[in-house]
């Protein structure tokens, strides 16, 4: 959900800003008020890339403690001077919930993706774009899908405010009561204010369509905090 990814040939620049973080989120959307934390790591090496994220959320339904826990995984692999990558990653998790007299737990469905990625960014660094291209697999759902995935940095002033982000638009059949739907879209901005190298305050908006059970277009901000490592 949260990305700040970036590519092998921004190694010098990822390494300074500090790609490993935790966050933690309050959610502002409606019938929402609750916590997120988000572990962050990104490392590059000789042969590309490897980023994950953990998310959980905690006191969604009626459940004291963490509710929903999610992960991904990627790996960008190069034996060459191109920018591009060949991009591996898997996403899964899965939630809990209270309802009198049982209780109940659901699973985010498995997808393993393939495909390619390949960066732009300026000399300094200062403005970095990734877009991906990968073909998804969705288990009990989509055996043939697609994803599209763009990513971006952006610091200004001085380093003091970073704008970063993520936009998804993938395949994914869903049933909404008597409705279906074909796709699937999310981004989740993030506006950071960096107080020093370590620590930063800002926002999130979650952007979707169709996601996460809720048909149609959903805008949900957060107040939120950083630690960089």
């Amino acid at each position: 959900m949260k990305r700040i990814f970036l590519v092998a040939t921004v190694v010098l620049f990822a390494w300074c800003a500090g790609a490993q973080n935790v966050q933690l989120h309050y959610d502002l959307g409606k019938d929402r008020s609750y916590l997120t934390s988000t572990v962050e790591m990104f490392k590059p090496d000789k042969y590309g890339s490897t980023f994950f994220f953990i998310d959980m959320d905690y006191g969604v339904g009626g459940v004291e403690g963490v509710s929903l826990a999610y992960w991904e995984i990627a790996r960008g692999l190069k034996f060459w001077e191109s920018p591009f990558e060949l991009h591996l990653e898997y996403n899964g998790g899965f939630g809990q919930f209270k309802a009198t007299p049982f209780n109940g737990a659901y699973q985010i469905s498995d997808a393993w993706l393939f495909g390619g990625n390949y960066p732009w960014n300026t000399a300094d660094f200062s403005k970095i774009f990734t877009l991906q291209a990968m073909y998804k697999n969705i288990r009990g759902k989509n055996d043939v899908s697609f994803q599209l995935t763009g990513v971006w940095t952006i610091q200004m002033l001085k380093n003091k405010l970073t704008f970063n982000g993520f936009a998804d638009f993938w395949r994914e059949d869903n049933v909404f009561g008597t409705q279906s739907t074909d796709f699937v879209f999310l981004s989740e901005p993030q506006l950071w204010y960096n107080l020093n190298k370590n620590f930063s305050v800002g926002s999130e908006v979650e952007l979707s369509s169709n996601f996460a059970g809720h048909k149609g277009f959903m805008v949900n901000p957060t107040v939120a905090a950083k630690w960089t490592f």
